[in-house]
């Protein structure tokens, strides 16, 4: 991966020297701004002046290491490229993300945007009856990579929400939901940030489907062996904001991609 001092980094501390020319410099301004020291306080003031510019470089490092553990994905057939450094792109804001009121496994009233609690989000619409090999099997396949990364790395784990919204709320009930959601985290890692929620009546939903533009349509053949609905796989990037930065559908669910974004979007957020 290329360097990232050429997408924004910290500049370097300026030399001890100048420290060392200024404090001789003509005028008394000079002199008062940089009054002569010996040896021992110029290596403290040196110090001191790198430790300043250090936690904007320290941070940077954290969110778009030199090694991120997504690339240990590696490339793949559908995926047969080198992602973007993290913040050498901007992320267009694409509309407000919405709010809804839904159900969590629990049954417990749960709103949207109080699910994404002010973290970046990663939502996607779901029913769990799906079994068509492009389809919801796919977000699913991205959702639990995603969470591998965001157990790995502590800085997309904490940045991160994870949120899965089923649209079949007749059968996908809270109980369901939870069994479903067992069976997709149950290989140790903590889940609390991966939700799945569903809505207590499709009337409670249909706004939601709605406002993120979501399309669902019931099949005529009701023995469909991937299910009996049709959707558009639509996945969304959510910041911390709760604005839509990136839609992704059949063909960009690279997990390499997404956290490629989160990266940024974090790192746009150091620079606020």
């Amino acid at each position: 991966m290329a360097a990232r001092s050429r997408h924004g980094a910290a500049a370097p501390p300026r030399p001890c020297g100048t420290l060392a020319r200024a404090g001789r410099g003509r005028g008394s301004s000079a002199r008062s701004a940089w009054p002569l020291v010996p040896a021992g306080g110029l290596a403290w003031l040196c110090l001191t002046a790198a430790a300043s510019v250090a936690p904007a470089h320290d941070t940077r490092q954290q969110i778009a290491p030199d090694v991120p553990v997504e690339l240990t994905f590696g490339r793949t057939d559908n995926y047969d490229y080198d992602p973007p450094e993290p913040g050498s792109y901007r992320l267009p804001s694409l509309g407000a993300a919405v709010d809804g009121f839904l159900l969590d496994p629990e049954a417990r009233p749960q709103s949207l945007h109080r699910a994404m609690d002010g973290r970046i989000s990663v939502l996607a619409f779901i029913y769990t009856r799906c079994s068509d090999p492009q389809g919801c099997p796919l977000t699913m396949a991205l959702f639990h990579d995603l969470n591998y990364v965001r157990a790995a790395d502590p800085v997309i784990g904490r940045a991160l929400r994870l949120i899965t919204v089923s649209f079949d709320p007749e059968h996908d009930t809270p109980g369901v939901l939870k069994d479903y959601a067992a069976s997709m985290t149950d290989d140790g890692r903590d889940d609390a940030s991966w939700l799945f929620l569903t809505a207590a009546t499709r009337a409670d939903l249909a706004p939601v489907l709605d406002a993120y533009r979501q399309p669902v349509g019931r099949k005529s053949a009701m023995d469909d062996p991937f299910g009996p609905f049709t959707h558009q796989l639509r996945v969304y990037l959510i910041d911390s904001r709760r604005r839509i930065r990136n839609i992704y559908s059949l063909g960009f669910l690279d997990p390499r991609l997404v956290i490629t974004d989160v990266r940024t979007l974090l790192l746009e957020e150091t620079e606020e």
